[in-house]
């Protein structure tokens, strides 16, 4: 039975999740990852993959009827921000295993935010041979995916869309209801993309405002003045703790030899203090 799952590579009604690291692989052979099945690696058989991919290709035009003036809002947005076309960001998001995401974003009271990284990703080579141990060659590459933000690293490109209210978003009312940002953080360097993020568009967005809500004086309020001023602060802390860690700010170093070694009995030490 173990052997005949092992060739067979398992059930073939196999979680999205799964069929999009098949689809990505090797024309001839695949090798499921150890957190999908708890093992070093099961390798699939040609046939196995082709099946997987079928329904891979099932499940992706399921997800293309379904995307309505919603998705193309949020897909024009990315596509504008990010700098790929339509299409491309389309078919980003319906091979995403984390599709669902969109609808939980969409209904009433749902998810706050919904975010999408873009930057390098491990990729299988399409004409990768199989090793010996099951692994195949990789390289990095572009990749636009829907994420948490809690368990891939960012080094990219962080595009985001939060809510404004409890409301279900529709297609009147997704412009409205919905904002959209950008998160620059090339490379990794995240403090410098948010020291960025905050002193080049929220803290001027924010100087600009008019609307207050229940704050009537609006920035002439003594409560908003604070605030800005507690903003402005907070970044010029990120910009010289950034410049620390990048070294740009650097202790000359001091040689303590010389004083050191004239330091005979206590009263040397206390004078020398």
């Amino acid at each position: 039975t173990e052997r005949k799952h092992r060739r067979c590579g398992g059930d073939l009604k196999t979680r999205s999740t799964e069929l999009g690291s098949v689809v990505t692989g090797s024309p001839l052979t695949a090798v499921l990852p150890a957190s999908t099945t708890g093992k070093k690696g099961i390798v699939l058989s040609s046939e196995t993959r082709k099946e997987l991919a079928k329904q891979a290709k099932v499940i992706k035009e399921e997800r293309r009827t379904q995307i309505d003036e919603r998705h193309k809002y949020l897909i024009s947005r990315l596509a504008d921000g990010i700098g790929l076309s339509e299409p491309q960001v389309e078919e980003a998001v319906i091979s995403d295993d984390k599709f669902h995401l969109v609808e939980q974003f969409f209904a009433p009271s749902g998810l706050k935010k919904l975010l999408f990284f873009y930057q390098d990703v491990l990729q299988q080579k399409s004409n990768a041979s199989l090793r010996s141990d099951g692994s195949t060659d990789s390289l990095l590459q572009k990749k636009l995916f829907i994420t948490m933000g809690s368990t891939e690293n960012f080094t990219g490109t962080c595009a985001f869309f939060l809510r404004t209210s409890h409301k279900v978003i529709t297609a009147s009312n997704v412009s409205q209801e919905v904002n959209f940002g950008i998160f620059d953080c090339t490379n990794g360097n995240i403090l410098q993309g948010l020291e960025f993020f905050l002193s080049q568009i929220m803290i001027p967005a924010l100087k600009s405002q008019q609307n207050w809500g229940a704050v009537k004086e609006g920035l002439k309020n003594s409560q908003i003045q604070d605030f800005l001023y507690s903003v402005d602060k907070f970044v010029g802390t990120l910009s010289s703790s950034r410049q620390n860690i990048e070294d740009k700010i650097q202790l000359t170093k001091v040689d303590i030899d010389v004083y050191v070694s004239n330091l005979q009995n206590p009263s040397d030490y206390i004078t020398a203090g």
